[in-house]
């Protein structure tokens, strides 16, 4: 059954823009909340606005993917546009529950601080950061995108996960000796660890390792972050089995296990 008629009154408080959005939004709500496809004159009227302008919103919507219109009614809906994204949302928030305690424990153990990295919007994005126990502090923000070609974060991804998604979605420079480059990443995939000294911030080094989810795919990555005097370039066999153990348990927690 339809909702009630509701009559919309423009506040000149907002601009056109931001009242655009909000209807964009409602509309979005409406259509995830129904049952069924919806007509157009009833999403019209259920929103308080004219045909003519919510069709305008509805092809909009559909032409970024996510409405779809039924053939042989018309009638509108969400697309599994919207549920990739859902997906993709609650993984990302499945992943941070999983990193926290294991980030702790690592920041614990070794002294350093700890950041953990997923792909988002085709960008290697630090999503999680502790800082560690030593006197000077070395991080960065969660939100920053790293450079997937100068960062140990982005080195993995390249090794382990969607390297042409990152590398064309990546608007900085790319290295000059490309040869070179995929050497680096092809010894990072057997390894499976990275550094990368001196390359974001001269004296400081990272050493990250891969996080897989239940189908065996990268989902991120987990580092130590420190001076180069004590995460070398040439880490310590310690450090290794630290990071490299920290990520595999992470990766058990979302459902990940290892093949023998």
């Amino acid at each position: 059954m339809a909702e009630p008629p509701t009559t919309r009154h423009k506040s000149h408080a907002k601009s056109d823009g931001l009242e655009s959005i909000e209807l964009a939004l409602e509309l979005v709500e409406l259509l995830v909340a129904s049952d069924r496809p919806r007509a157009l004159s009833d999403i019209a009227r259920t929103l308080g606005i004219s045909k003519p302008r919510m069709h305008r919103y509805l092809r909009t919507l559909m032409q970024h993917g996510y409405v779809r219109q039924e053939s042989e009614t018309d009638r509108y809906e969400i697309s599994a546009k919207l549920m990739a994204l859902g997906e993709r949302v609650r993984d990302r928030f499945e992943l941070a529950r999983a990193v926290r305690p294991e980030m702790s424990r690592l920041r614990d153990a070794t002294g350093h601080s700890v950041t953990a990295s997923a792909l988002i919007a085709g960008a290697v994005t630090i999503v999680e950061m502790l800082h560690g126990r030593t006197l000077i502090e070395f991080g960065i923000r969660p939100g920053a995108a790293m450079d997937p070609f100068q960062s140990a974060h982005g080195l993995v991804a390249l090794a382990f996960g969607p390297a042409a998604e990152i590398t064309s979605a990546w608007p900085g420079p790319r290295p000059a000796d490309r040869a070179a480059h995929a050497a680096e990443v092809a010894l990072v995939k057997k390894q499976g660890w990275a550094t990368a000294a001196d390359r974001i911030l001269v004296g400081v080094n990272a050493l990250a390792a891969p996080i897989f989810d239940h189908r065996g795919e990268w989902r991120g990555a987990l580092a130590i972050v420190g001076s180069t005097g004590h995460v070398p370039a040439e880490p310590k066999a310690e450090q290794i089995a630290q990071v490299t153990s920290a990520a595999r348990e992470v990766s058990r927690q979302i459902g990940w296990r290892e093949t023998r």
